[in-house]
C-alpha cells in the first residue's frame, strides 16, 4: 500500500473568482491615506508638495472606484487577470505618487509592498510573479527618476549608498513577503479545499447509510401488506374456474406479488444495507467486513481475521458513516497496491480496539512517512483521478470517531496502518446513539 489516494475530479482553482467589492473597500482606504497624508505633510508639516499633480493622481483611483460602485454590481467577482490588472493600476498610481514626492527617499515607499502581498493572498502564482516584477521595475525607476523630497529649505542629499540600500531591502522585501505570503495562502486553500473534500465524503457516505436504512424500513413494513395480497390472489386463482376471464389476471397479481417479496427480500440481503439506521450497534468485525466488502479486486486476496481477548465479549459498536468510509478508503487503497493478499485483523481487549490494515505492496514511500496526513501528498501525481486526499479524508473521518492512527511499513514489506479507539468511548457511543 503506497499514499492513500480518492478518486476525484480536479480541483476547481480557489483563487479565479476575486470579490470587487473587497478590491474597490482596500483602494478606498488607500485612497483616504494618500489625501490625509499630503495634506498633513504640506498644511501641518510645512513641506511644500505638488499638491494638484498629486491629487490628480489620488483623484484617479477615487474615479475609478466611482466607476466600479456605478457601472457593476457589488457581487461582482473578478476573474484572475482581471484582478492582476486592478492590483497592477494601484501599483502603478502608487508609484507615481511617490515619483512626485521624493522616490525611495520618501518613506512611505514601503507602501509599493501592499498591493503585492495582496496579490500573493488572493492571486496563483504567475500573477504574483508578474506583479512582483512589475513592483521592482517601478522601486528601480523610482531610484533613479524622481522629485525631489519636498524640503523646509535646500532639499539634503541622500549618499548613493542609502539609496541603494533602500532599493535593495525593498527588491528583497518584495521577493520574500510575495514568495511567503503566497505559500501560506496556497497552502490555506489546499487544506480548505481538503476539508470541503471530506465534508462531501462524509455526507455521501451518510446518504448512503439514510437510503440503506430507507430500505430495510420498507422491506419490513411492506412485507404483512404483500403477504395478504399473496394469500387473498392464492385463493381468488384458487377458487376461480378455469374458464374465468378474472383468472389471468388473478394470477399475474399472485406472481407480481411473490416478485415483490423476492425483491425485498434482496434489499434485507444486501451487504451494504443489512445495517439499516446508521444508529445501529453491530459487532466490530462485521462493521470492518461491511466496509472492506464494498471494495472488491479478483487479483487480490482479502482475508479478515479476528484476534480478541477470549475473556472479553466482542465489542459492539455504531455503523458510523465516518467510520465506514475511513476504513473503506484504507482497505481500498491496500488493494490496489497489495500483489496478492491484503489482511484486516480486528483486536479488542477490555481497554482498546483496534484494526490493522496491511498489504504486501511496495509499502510507503520511506521519505513521505513523516508527512502521511498532509493533504495532496500522493504517490500518483501524475494520475488526473488521483488528487492525494485519501489519507487526509480516511484519517480525518476516523479521528472524528475517537481513532488514532498509525503508518508504518513491515519489516518483510508492504504498508501496514493500525487503527485504534478507546473501547469504552467507541461502546459509549453506540450505545448514546442506539437510544437516541
Amino acid at each position: 500500500m503506497s499514499l492513500i489516494t480518492s478518486p476525484a475530479p480536479e480541483p476547481r482553482a480557489a483563487f479565479d473568482r476575486i470579490s470587487l467589492r473587497r478590491l474597490v473597500l482596500i483602494r478606498w482606504v488607500a485612497v483616504a491615506g494618500q489625501a490625509l497624508a499630503l495634506l498633513v505633510v504640506h498644511f501641518v508639516l510645512e513641506f511644500p508638495l505638488p499638491l494638484l499633480p498629486a491629487f490628480g493622481v489620488v483623484a484617479c483611483s477615487a474615479a475609478l472606484n466611482l466607476f466600479f460602485a456605478f457601472y457593476h454590481r457589488t457581487a461582482t467577482r473578478l476573474g484572475e487577470r482581471q484582478a492582476a490588472y486592478f492590483l497592477g493600476y494601484d501599483l502603478l498610481q502608487l508609484g507615481l505618487l511617490l515619483y512626485l514626492t521624493g522616490g525611495l527617499q520618501n518613506p512611505f515607499s514601503i507602501l509599493i509592498l501592499a498591493p503585492v502581498t495582496v496579490a500573493a493572498t488572493i492571486l496563483s502564482r504567475p500573477p504574483v510573479i508578474g506583479l512582483a516584477v512589475f513592483a521592482v521595475v517601478i522601486i528601480t525607476v523610482l531610484a533613479i527618476w524622481h522629485v525631489p523630497l519636498p524640503w523646509r529649505d535646500a532639499p539634503p542629499m541622500f549618499p548613493p549608498q542609502l539609496v541603494l540600500g533602500i532599493w535593495t531591502a525593498l527588491v528583497v522585501a518584495t521577493a520574500f513577503i510575495g514568495a511567503y505570503t503566497w505559500s501560506v495562502a496556497a497552502e490555506a486553500r489546499r487544506l480548505r479545499d481538503a476539508v470541503a473534500a471530506t465534508q462531501l465524503a462524509l455526507a455521501r457516505e451518510q446518504r448512503v447509510s439514510a437510503v440503506g436504512g430507507l430500505a430495510a424500513a420498507a422491506a419490513h413494513e411492506l412485507g404483512s401488506p404483500l403477504a395478504t395480497i399473496a394469500v387473498v390472489a392464492t385463493e381468488l386463482a384458487r377458487e376461480l374456474p378455469p374458464d374465468s376471464p378474472h383468472m389471468e389476471d388473478a394470477r399475474l397479481l399472485l406472481s407480481q406479488s411473490d416478485r415483490c417479496r423476492r425483491i425485498l427480500a434482496e434489499l434485507t440481503q444486501q451487504p451494504a444495507d443489512d445495517s439499516a439506521s446508521p444508529y445501529e450497534r453491530l459487532p466490530i468485525s462485521a462493521l470492518v467486513e461491511a466496509a472492506g466488502e464494498l471494495y472488491h479486486d479478483p487479483r487480490v486476496r482479502l482475508i479478515f481475521a479476528t484476534t480478541g481477548a477470549p475473556p472479553e465479549a466482542e465489542p459492539l459498536v455504531r455503523r458510523s458513516p465516518e467510520i465506514m468510509h475511513g476504513l473503506n478508503n484504507l482497505i481500498q487503497n491496500a488493494v490496489q497496491f497489495a500483489r496478492r493478499e491484503v489482511s484486516v485483523t480486528i483486536f479488542w481487549d477490555q481497554a482498546t480496539v483496534s484494526v490493522e490494515v496491511a498489504d504486501d505492496g511496495p509499502g510507503f514511500p520511506a521519505h513521505l512517512l513523516g508527512r502521511l496526513g498532509e493533504p495532496y501528498l500522493s504517490t500518483r501525481a501524475g494520475d488526473a483521478n488521483h488528487m492525494g486526499l485519501g489519507i487526509f479524508i480516511a484519517q480525518s473521518l476516523l479521528e472524528r470517531s475517537g481513532a488514532e492512527l498509525t503508518f508504518d511499513n513491515l519489516v518483510e514489506g508492504g504498508a501496514h496502518v493500525v487503527i485504534s479507539w478507546n473501547r469504552a468511548n467507541l461502546e459509549a457511543d453506540a450505545r448514546t446513539n442506539a437510544a437516541a
